[in-house]
């Protein structure tokens, strides 16, 4: 767990790196609460807690590395749950998913409600949306970009992993085989409590940001590229700052 406070201003202080307004949310205390893709580790985030603490807005980072087998949805939620218990946050959480960590934020929140500590918004940062339905990550992916889904499965019945492209500009990939992505997802039940949005920065975010605009979702895109919070930190957190302050 990797948690960045938000540094008091010490005159004289450096003009800020952004001055966009964080949000209702923010504004009142809440806490980043950054949730890793389970197909990659939590040092994928790379700069992007240190240059949102810089604009004001505190970041805790949840490592998970125990999801390594079934059931590996509960076990992802479970450890980030013990993480942000660990942080001892008090106040309200804006949960922030990468990549395939989307789906599972409505079991993320659960466990905040049951911690009593309240949600104060939610941001997919080129994340799979949750579906109410959705039996696994497979049919989400068929709904999302189907002509992946079919290549997806066809490799993944040969036996081989995903993802298998180049290594993150920080932190590692965690390969998965066939049944990380047949796996029973979380239901989605009376989601979302709080507002919601979207910010892609590459092609694979294409299909969440147009099913969060369907949601009525405010979105924010910007061309980054894969892996852009250890990519381009400083543009990545103008533009979640930017998303957050929409919500």
């Amino acid at each position: 767990m990797v948690t960045v406070p938000a540094s008091p201003p010490t005159p004289p202080a450096p003009p800020p790196a952004f001055s966009e307004p964080v949000g209702p949310a923010a504004r009142a205390g809440a806490v980043a609460v950054l949730l890793h893709s389970p197909l990659a580790t939590a040092e994928t985030w790379g700069a992007l807690p240190e240059r949102l603490a810089a604009a004001g807005l505190p970041a805790v980072v949840p490592a998970v590395a125990d999801d390594d087998r079934p059931p590996y949805a509960v076990r992802y939620v479970a450890r980030a749950a013990l993480e942000i218990a660990a942080a001892g946050l008090t106040g309200p959480v804006l949960l922030v998913a990468h990549g395939d960590a989307g789906p599972l934020l409505p079991a993320i929140a659960a466990t905040q409600r049951a911690a009593h500590r309240p949600v104060a918004g939610y941001a997919f940062v080129d994340a799979a949306l949750p579906r109410a339905g959705a039996s696994d990550r497979f049919d989400l992916l068929d709904a999302q970009r189907p002509g992946e889904s079919r290549a997806l499965r066809a490799r993944l019945d040969s036996g081989g992993t995903h993802p298998d492209g180049p290594a993150p500009p920080a932190g590692a990939l965690r390969p998965r085989g066939a049944d990380f992505f047949t796996e029973p997802l979380p239901l989605v039940q009376d989601w979302p409590d709080a507002p919601a949005g979207c910010l892609r920065t590459c092609p694979e975010g294409d299909a969440a940001a147009r099913q969060a605009r369907l949601r009525g979702w405010p979105v924010v895109e910007r061309d980054l590229g894969p892996w852009a919070a250890a990519a381009a930190p400083g543009a990545t957190a103008r533009a979640l700052v930017e998303l957050l302050g929409l919500l």
